[in-house]
């Protein structure tokens, strides 16, 4: 099975996703990078713009429905996966996307994001993830590392942050990916292949937030050090980083090590495989960060295809209305059994 959506015959181009209203972020906010390649890859999925739509919550991130000219809904703290889910099953042809950061998924929203995933609707979800609360000026949020100063924090915090891509990929999102803001090739590339699959699609995108944590990922965006940062996954490929190409990981039986390509060449190193066959990687992958001085991966960590919630729901609903036949709201109402309060 392909990892693609049925697409319809119909030619847009960027400009037609134009909205009348213009975008307010923070001058050098990397959202308005996520926006410029959303709008790039919107007329590649072939889709009618009245089919397409955006869910949001709360938060700088929330405000994208208003800054692309497509159906959407400005929804309340965290429940955009819930609102999403609703649209998506009442009308099983939209093209649905839920545009999130990392405090409203993963804080009050969390529930609700674990159990999108686990239901394997078709949405694609993106995290904007500066790991601070931006609207609400400055707070530690689920993402935050370990000793952070912010405003509620002003001595450090102490929580553990949350891994987004461990968590979707916990909780059985079927496309898990991660890119950067100041990546736009890669950040457009990324978009695109979750946008076109069939299945929960979970972006996590290392978002700059420039007046409350601005330089949080700049050792993987800095061009003077990223190469020794950075991993560019790619299926079936080995992991190979460094200022000349000359490092990879590989894998020791039980975790990733990082090794010299001329003690070890090519064809005996791990490859990537994004095929979810090999959790044990994926779970391994998600957890190279900067704060385990690993190098950090970018990319499809797992790409999996298994039949959508929507479409079960659908095929549920005709199989039982071939065996009991249509109903009625009267039947529904005097059916089974009935009291008296006296």
């Amino acid at each position: 099975m392909a990892d693609t959506m049925n697409i319809e015959p119909v030619k847009l181009t960027r400009e037609d996703f134009n909205s009348p209203i213009e975008a307010r972020w923070c001058p050098g906010c990397g959202d308005y990078s996520i926006l410029a390649q959303m709008k790039k890859v919107l007329p590649e999925l072939g889709v009618k713009k009245e089919n397409i739509v955006f869910i949001a919550g709360i938060g700088c991130s929330s405000r994208f429905p208003y800054y692309v000219d497509t159906y959407g809904y400005h929804t309340i703290h965290g429940r955009a996966p819930a609102v999403a889910s609703g649209v998506k099953i009442a009308n099983p042809d939209l093209k649905v996307f839920v545009m999130t950061g990392d405090g409203d998924a993963l804080s009050i929203g969390g529930n609700h994001f674990i159990h999108l995933c686990r239901r394997n609707i078709d949405i694609t979800v993106v995290l904007f993830n500066n790991e601070i609360y931006g609207l609400t000026k400055g707070q530690y949020s689920p993402t935050s590392v370990q000793g952070q100063i912010t405003k509620s924090s002003p001595y450090g915090s102490i929580e553990r942050p949350f891994n987004p891509v461990e968590m979707a990929l916990a909780a059985g999102a079927t496309f898990v990916a991660r890119t950067i803001d100041r990546e736009p090739k890669h950040l457009e590339h990324i978009l695109k292949r979750a946008a076109m699959h069939k299945g929960l699609s979970f972006v996590e995108v290392y978002q700059n937030c420039v007046i409350f944590n601005d330089g949080a990922y700049a050792p993987l965006t800095d061009k003077k050090v990223k190469k020794d940062n950075l991993i560019y996954m790619e299926n079936d490929k080995p992991f190979i980083f460094g200022q000349d190409d000359e490092k990879a990981l590989n894998w020791n039986g039980s975790g990733f090590e990082i090794v010299n390509l001329a003690d070890h060449p090519e064809e005996t190193l791990i490859k990537h495989a994004e095929d979810g066959g090999n959790p044990a990687a994926e779970f391994a992958l998600s957890n190279l960060t900067m704060e385990t001085h690993m190098p950090t991966p970018i990319g499809v960590f797992r790409n999996a295809h298994i039949p959508t919630y929507e479409n079960m729901l659908v095929k549920q609903i005709k199989d039982v209305t071939a065996q009991k036949g249509e109903g009625t709201l009267e039947t529904l109402l005097n059916s089974g059994n009935t009291f008296e309060i006296k």
